[in-house]
């Protein structure tokens, strides 16, 4: 696995380089290891704590976790122990759906735990027809629902869009690649 550890308002020490690799080596386990997997640690200092996001990239999905705390370092073990908790997530999910097929070419499964709280179910499922919408109709329609995000039919380009909510503020939007038939 390729690592790549950018400090935003903190300078990445070699120390502090090579505790953050040693820590992230634990998720080697968890991956067909190739030039392909690239590791983007992010690590920001604010005045009080900081904030660590990693992102882990295979050719099948893309990882990525974010966690502040007020040490750097815990800030690190916690982002690991979330990555570790979506693997295994992941590795349930797969079991059930056997759909591991296309993403057995970048994930060791055999080196995945077993998720041992319990297995998650979808315990609702909803239909609802899209309207072609402006981006502002649907922010207003998502702030009036209360969600933190609003799935909508962009009027412009006829497009499966999400509006949503960033945790640092504003909004995104996320539209899908794939024309409608």
């Amino acid at each position: 696995m390729k690592y790549q550890i950018i400090g935003k308002n903190i300078d990445v020490t070699d120390s502090i380089r090579a505790d953050i690799e040693k820590k992230l080596s634990r998720m080697d386990k968890y991956f067909v290891i190739n030039d392909d997997v690239l590791c983007r640690a992010v690590v920001r200092s604010y005045q009080v704590g900081a904030k660590v996001e990693i992102t882990i990239f295979t050719k099948q999905m893309t990882f990525r976790t974010e966690v502040r705390d007020n040490d750097l370092y815990a800030a690190v073990d916690f982002a690991i122990d979330k990555l570790e908790g979506q693997m295994r997530k992941l590795k349930t999910r797969m079991d059930r759906t056997k759909e591991a097929d296309s993403l057995g070419k970048a994930l060791a499964f055999e080196n995945f735990a077993e998720e041992s709280d319990g297995e998650e179910t979808v315990v609702r499922t909803k239909s609802i027809y899209l309207d072609p919408m402006t981006i502002d109709e649907a922010i207003t329609r998502m702030e009036a629902l209360g969600h933190s995000f609003f799935l909508y039919l962009d009027d412009e380009d006829n497009q499966i869009s999400v509006a949503y909510k960033r945790l640092d503020g504003g909004y995104g939007v996320i539209q899908a690649e794939n024309p409608l038939k």
